[in-house]
């Protein structure tokens, strides 16, 4: 039972963290709907309140590729553009090897 993980964050100009949880989290409710997406979560950072942290857990790497033509997920990615802090640097790819709640 291989899957494929992400583990990053995305860093918001200041004060706009709250907004980038939003669209995130309107990001998470859409990958529901996403072939092969186990779990997608979004996380705030104690030590950083600019930082929002997104775990996924996918069937394959191509299910993660494909999520990007779910209906509504390129208008988000748009919406958050501009109140990011900085390019998004890739998340740390995962080989997920089993574990409790994914299957």
């Amino acid at each position: 039972m291989h899957k494929y993980g992400l583990h990053g964050w995305l860093k918001s100009t200041e004060g706009n963290a709250h907004i980038l949880a939003d669209i995130l989290l309107r990001a998470a409710a859409l990958m529901n709907t996403a072939k092969g997406c186990r779990l997608y979560i979004v996380s705030t950072d104690e030590t950083d309140k600019n930082k929002i942290w997104i775990t996924e857990v996918w069937d394959s790497v191509e299910d993660h590729a494909n999520s990007l033509s779910v209906e509504g997920v390129k208008e988000l990615i748009s919406e958050a553009l501009p109140i990011l802090d900085g390019a998004p640097e890739k998340g740390q790819e995962l080989t997920i090897l089993g574990g409790f709640g994914i299957d």
